[in-house]
């Protein structure tokens, strides 16, 4: 009965009847039909009520694997004195629907890293679908303190907190309009082996800022369970108190939660922000308990303060380069034409002097480093290691899209135009993307329905879509009549960028 039991661990859950049935069949294969006598049935039930004591063998699958997977011998703990030294990052589907764009109702991922010495949740990111590059993102916003946003209480000011903020000011000047979130510097990050976090990026991202990354063993959540902890508690504080939550399992759902009100993908990201510093950092945490004054839970913030007497600060600012640095890398020859990728080409004049030129990698074949953004295509960034330099690459077809997007809609548009050419691919983007705009009821979309799988990736898209970023040009010389001798026309400025402005109303 007790290998009956252990062979339910990965299976469905079944009831007590199958389990002594099971145990018969056993019983039998090991000692021969009809040599074995069994004893009653209510005494196999009052053995398996034995036996099967804390194993779930009849209950929740996913408790029964947990359990499964717990160490035989008693849980050990790896000691973290300091902001930093030890930190965990690891991503679960948070139970809330969010209103995409085109009105889809979809579930999000959370991304979340903590501090093991403080319990401070340094980074979270919410995504449609978590992406290598996301696990970048969270590295860079651990080591960049959070600025306060419009609409949030000046009681969360870092400078209202128990934080020294006169202090770290002196040392980090960005802390000046910072909330009340410390700024911590990773050290060691352990992971699980999820492919976002064992991915070529991730680790190189770790690499670049120097974090040693650990990835825990297989199959074994207990070497990262301050992080599991913390994301179940984002449940039971937060996730519930938000419109739209849908409960852990799917016999705790609501009906009809796609037609009430939902948030959006970047208004839920701002609660969710808003609620880690108002709300997490400011919580007596039961992990934090002074060794001299048992009775007494620091919260993640004042334990930061105390720890930071001994351990000190050193900001780490970043900057465009860095940025890049954190994209996902890939190695590409740069050809007569440019750099292909995915049926897109990128060119530039400043490709001239590298093209079918060796890189001077002899470990990459003398391909070129590239970095490219997942959530937006319209450019890349070419490494060129002779000047010590990025090259800004953009893509050769940007003109025909009105609107930034990412890998998503592009390979959608793939799909639909089979062996098409580059331009026919990018025409067909163009005109998914519009249709997500224009709405279902719009005139372009009566003749032509979209389907569900169109619509959520334009939802997807516009949920992950950069903020357009233009650099401000360098100032004109001044010059005046005498200087030129011709009477000067009328200088008619270019307009301001309107990130709400329909993009396909221009002519």
């Amino acid at each position: 009965m007790r290998q009956a039991i252990a062979e339910a661990a990965d299976a469905s859950s079944r009831t007590i009847g199958f389990i002594v049935w099971r145990t018969k069949q056993i019983l039998t294969d090991r000692e021969g039909s009809g040599t074995v006598e069994f004893p009653s049935r209510a005494t196999l039930y009052r053995l398996f009520d034995k036996l099967a004591v804390g194993t779930h063998a009849t209950g929740s699958a996913r408790t029964r694997r947990s359990i499964a997977l717990r160490p035989t011998g008693p849980f050990g703990e790896v000691p973290a004195s300091a902001p930093g030294e030890l930190m965990q990052i690891d991503s679960t589907p948070l139970d809330v629907l969010v209103r995409l764009d085109d009105g889809i109702a979809e579930k999000v991922e959370l991304t979340a890293m903590v501090d093991i010495a403080t319990r401070s949740i340094t980074a979270a990111v919410l995504r449609p679908t978590t992406k290598a590059a996301d696990a970048s993102a969270l590295l860079a916003r651990s080591v960049t303190p959070e600025t306060m946003r419009p609409g949030w209480s000046e009681a969360l000011r870092m400078s209202r907190s128990v934080l020294p903020h006169r202090r770290l000011l002196t040392l980090d000047e960005r802390l000046e309009h910072a909330a009340a979130r410390p700024v911590i510097v990773p050290e060691t990050i352990v992971c699980d082996h999820g492919k976002v976090f064992v991915s070529n990026n991730f680790r190189a991202s770790c690499r670049y800022l120097g974090i040693n990354l650990q990835p825990a063993h297989k199959a074994t959540p207990t070497d990262k369970g301050t992080i599991e902890k913390t994301l179940g508690s984002v449940a039971t504080l937060f996730a519930q108190f938000v419109a739209g939550y849908t409960g852990s399992t799917t016999d705790r759902r609501g009906r009809k939660l796609e037609d009430g009100p939902l948030w959006s993908l970047p208004e839920l990201q701002n609660l969710l922000d808003e609620w880690i510093i108002a709300v997490w950092q400011t919580r007596a945490h039961d992990g934090l308990r002074d060794p001299d004054a048992p009775k007494r839970a620091f919260s993640p913030n004042e334990k930061y303060t105390t720890l930071l007497e001994s351990c000190g600060y050193v900001p780490v600012p970043l900057n465009g380069e860095d940025y890049i640095e954190l994209l996902p890398e890939r190695w590409q020859a740069i050809n007569a034409y440019g750099i292909r990728i995915k049926h897109r080409t990128y060119d530039d004049r400043e490709l001239g002097p590298l093209r079918r030129q060796h890189s001077g990698v002899t470990e990459k074949k003398g391909l070129w480093e590239i970095h490219h953004d997942p959530y937006d295509i319209s450019r890349i960034w070419v490494r060129d290691r002779r000047r010590q330099q990025w090259i800004t690459v953009f893509w050769k077809h940007l003109h025909r899209v009105g609107v930034p997007f990412g890998e998503m809609a592009w390979d959608r548009a793939c799909e639909q135009v089979p062996g098409g050419t580059e331009e026919q691919i990018a025409d067909a983007a163009a005109a998914l993307l519009k249709r997500a705009h224009n709405g279902p009821d719009s005139e372009s979309d009566r003749s032509a329905k979209r389907s569900r799988r169109d619509r959520r990736v334009a939802a997807r898209t516009r949920a992950t879509a950069p903020e357009e970023k233009h650099d401000e040009p360098p100032p004109l010389p001044e010059t005046t009549e005498e200087d030129t001798g011709d009477t000067l026309a009328e200088v008619i400025p270019l307009g301001l960028f309107d990130p709400l402005e329909d993009p396909w109303s221009r002519r």
